[in-house]
Order: C-alpha cells, then sequence, then structure tokens
C-alpha cells in the first residue's frame, strides 16, 4: 500500500509546458529555488501529495511534533512546477513512485523538458563564486551544454534523492532533461 497521497485540486490549461522539479536536498537549495520560482511567477497549486508516513519527528523539548510533509504542483504561463517545501520520501519505493507521478503528469501536459535543480558538495574553496554545475539526460544534450561554454558536472558520480532521480525517469520516459547544481562547501545550510 503506499503511503502517497495524491490530490487533484483542478486541471490547467496548459500545453507542452517546461517542467521545473526539484525537492529539499543538500544546502536547501533545491527547495529554494522551486519556493523563489513560485513566488516570482506567481504559480497557481493544482495538485499536492502528502506522505502518510513521516519520515522523522519533531522533539520539540519533550514532546513530540509530527510534521506533515506535503509538496505542492504548481502552474503559470507555460510552466509546470513541482517541489519545494521540507523534506523528501526517504524510502525508495515512495521516491520512485513520486517520480513516476512527476512524469505522468509531464506526459499528461506533452512536456518536453525537466529542469532539476540541486545542491553539488565540494571541498573546493570557491570564495564568493560558486560554479553551477550542469548535467543532462544524453550525449546529444551534453553536447549543446558544451558548446554554449556551460560547464558540466566534472566527474562521474551517484546523485541521490529525487534532484538526481527524476533525471533518470525523465530518461527512461523519453523527455530531455537537465540538473543544475550549485557548489556547496557546507551541506548542512
Amino acid at each position: 500500500m503506499s503511503s502517497l497521497e495524491f490530490i487533484n485540486k483542478s486541471e490547467p490549461e496548459i500545453r507542452k509546458p517546461l517542467v521545473i522539479a526539484a525537492m529539499q536536498d543538500m544546502g536547501n537549495v533545491g527547495s529554494i529555488v522551486v519556493n523563489f520560482i513560485n513566488k516570482s511567477l506567481s504559480t497557481v497549486p493544482f495538485r499536492h501529495v502528502k506522505s502518510t508516513r513521516p519520515p522523522y519527528v519533531y522533539d520539540r523539548g519533550g514532546f513530540i511534533e509530527i510534521p506533515e510533509e506535503k509538496w505542492e504542483y504548481r502552474f503559470g504561463n507555460d510552466f509546470i512546477i513541482f517541489g519545494g517545501g521540507p523534506g523528501q520520501p526517504q524510502q525508495n519505493d515512495e521516491l520512485n513512485e513520486l517520480c513516476q507521478d512527476v512524469i505522468d503528469i509531464a506526459k499528461k501536459y506533452d512536456a518536453k523538458f525537466i529542469y532539476t535543480v540541486g545542491g553539488f558538495h565540494t571541498s573546493k574553496q570557491f570564495g564568493k563564486h560558486p560554479t553551477t554545475y550542469v548535467t543532462t539526460t544524453s550525449k546529444s544534450l551534453l553536447d549543446q551544454v558544451q558548446r554554449l561554454g556551460i560547464e558540466t558536472t566534472p566527474q562521474e558520480s551517484v546523485i541521490t534523492g529525487f534532484n538526481g532521480l527524476i533525471l533518470g525517469y525523465a530518461k527512461l520516459n523519453g523527455i530531455n532533461g537537465m540538473g543544475l547544481y550549485g557548489e556547496l562547501l557546507e551541506p548542512n545550510i
């Protein structure tokens, strides 16, 4: 039985939107970016996902509080934005189910491209100018990015969590995608 609950509020009238999907990650980059985009574009919620099994609890100094984990799908002109908010599923089955749902929504509205964002942990000192690295869902897209002089991820690595796995789901479903990952020295900020 799924511990994720999917609730539709409305059906936006959009076709071929760009999808931006990111969740809380190291440095909270994914949530900060999604929340900023939603506020800047005045997006409108149309669907949300709730976790019915919390992956953690808060100790509020002698008593436990159970957090509500809820993530929204929002839309604006030619955009669908997913994520933001606190946390992300910690169990593989929930994470995979959530990624597939984002892909299903992207397909429903004929999205042709998915972006994600997140943190890129580094020990390299970068001062006040961290680099944003890009990774893509295909070699041909990578070639296009490199021709534009955009920095790509400097070495092979494993990208864990939603902000990496969503690109794998996009690739498996024939949707082009790109991840933008900003350098962080301290992933807990």
